[in-house]
């Protein structure tokens, strides 16, 4: 996918990229930071049918939402060439009694055999997260493991 990046003098800089259909989207970064998301119009791939101005939570939310899916699709097809290892994600939610603790806390991979081989916060990757990895309400956690190890998994990190 070629993503084409524009200086606008004085505005800032637009980078976008065209679907399938032939509809460009874009991002434009303002030089004093704020972002527009940008949809071109179908009929005229030079014309804005839509632009939604975001604020800095706003982005990290719709990277969130866009990026997850994708990496634990990319671990699925890796993994799926591994007979009985599968991979899920679990949000770490308010009520988890590892809110505030580190991975190594969970001791998740002795208690279940399972892994956590990444976790998702605010629209940032940590891959591989050591065990002082101090855990967040909202994060998203990416676990590798047997069917049974995920399901232990998901009960240890929801109630202990």
């Amino acid at each position: 996918m070629d993503v084409e990046v524009t200086r606008l003098p004085g505005v800032g800089t637009k980078q976008e990229f065209t679907t399938i259909t032939g509809r460009r989207v874009g991002v434009l970064t303002h030089k004093d930071g704020h972002r527009e998301l940008l949809v071109s119009d179908m009929t005229d791939p030079d014309a804005c049918s839509a632009t939604v101005a975001l604020t800095e939570p706003e982005c990290v939310a719709l990277g969130t939402l866009l990026g997850a899916p994708n990496l634990v699709a990319q671990l699925r097809a890796e993994q799926s060439e591994v007979p009985g290892v599968a991979t899920a994600q679990f949000p770490i939610t308010t009520g988890s009694p590892y809110v505030g603790r580190t991975l190594g806390d969970t001791a998740l991979r002795t208690r279940t055999g399972a892994s956590i081989v990444a976790v998702l916060r605010a629209g940032e990757v940590s891959a591989s997260p050591r065990p002082d990895f101090r855990f967040e309400s909202g994060d998203l956690v990416v676990i590798v493991g047997t069917a049974d190890g995920l399901k232990q998994a998901a009960h240890i990190l929801e109630q202990g």
